[in-house]
């Protein structure tokens, strides 16, 4: 535990007779962002407001290395009459003072707020309040950041501005972020746990993780013919299955990629019909989420 930044053993939380989280095994590095993904109902929230000490474990231990946290929960609240620059700077001079009060411009400016900072909290959207929290939680440049569903209220540009702030982060903070959204998760983490009913089913890096579930398969694109060629690759040992759409692509699964290689080019030659394009496809994280969490 001691080189983690977060760190959990056999970490345990009970609610009655539900089993939130089953015998939970956390690393996670200084200075990387950490994606935590699962189904509703896994355990992220209540994992993250374990390691922010807003919740006690039923059992297992829990080690935090950083000293300064900051936490965005997943529908941040605030006192309604404050504006949203009051917001973050009360979060500055609550936490340090030593920090300059240009600080609060600055986040505000990043998170998309600079034209609605002095305006009432109160008439805020969700959307609006997700960047007022983040703002909050990232102005005392905290070394470690727990996020619960950061952009789980924003549109796409919204969405976008988020990921950039937590990509920026890297290095300097230590990130950990729930959240169902996987793309963004493969797009700014350095690692990522799955949690599956209270466990920790898998955690380590993405490419890691997608290498277990790397499927041989290609798609190829024909502009007719598709049901004579995927006749003519069936036939072929490596193949172990082609599925034809309506738009010419052939999905071919194989059992031997050096076979493939060798042999799929000139099977499509000798169909004489006209080949559009051949490409391998990429194992999405969405399809290993789904294969690891059922």
């Amino acid at each position: 535990m001691g080189e983690s930044q977060v760190s959990t053993s056999a970490l345990t939380k009970r609610f009655g007779d539900i089993v939130a989280l089953d015998r939970v095994d956390l690393d996670v590095p200084p200075g990387i962002v950490y994606g935590l993904v699962g189904p509703n109902g896994a355990g992220k929230t209540t994992l993250l407001r374990i390691l922010a000490g807003l919740r006690e474990p039923t059992d297992g231990e829990v080690h935090v290395g950083a000293r300064s946290v900051g936490v965005l929960p997943d529908t941040p609240r605030f006192d309604r009459w404050l504006t949203g620059r009051e917001v973050v700077d009360l979060a500055r001079s609550l936490t340090d003072r030593s920090i300059p009060a240009s600080a609060v411009d600055e986040v505000l400016k990043v998170a998309g707020l600079a034209d609605d900072a002095h305006r009432s909290v109160k008439g805020y959207s969700r959307g609006m309040l997700q960047r007022l929290g983040l703002a909050s939680a990232v102005v005392t440049e905290p070394e470690l950041l727990l996020l619960d569903e950061p952009a789980a209220a924003l549109d796409p540009v919204g969405r976008r501005e988020v990921l950039d702030l937590i990509a920026a982060l890297a290095g300097h903070s230590t990130v950990v972020f729930s959240s169902h959204i996987l793309d963004d998760v493969q797009e700014v983490c350095d690692a990522v746990g799955i949690l599956r009913r209270g466990e920790m089913v898998y955690q380590g890096s993405l490419p890691g993780l997608l290498s277990r579930y790397v499927r041989n398969r290609y798609v190829v694109r024909v502009r007719s013919g598709e049901n004579e060629i995927a006749a003519s690759l069936l036939s072929e040992s490596w193949v172990t299955s082609v599925d034809v759409e309506a738009d010419g692509r052939l999905t071919v699964d194989v059992s031997d990629v050096d076979e493939t290689e060798r042999c799929l080019v000139s099977v499509l030659a000798a169909s004489g019909r006209r080949v559009v394009s051949i490409s391998p496809e990429a194992t999405s994280l969405e399809e290993v989420f789904l294969e690891v969490t059922r």
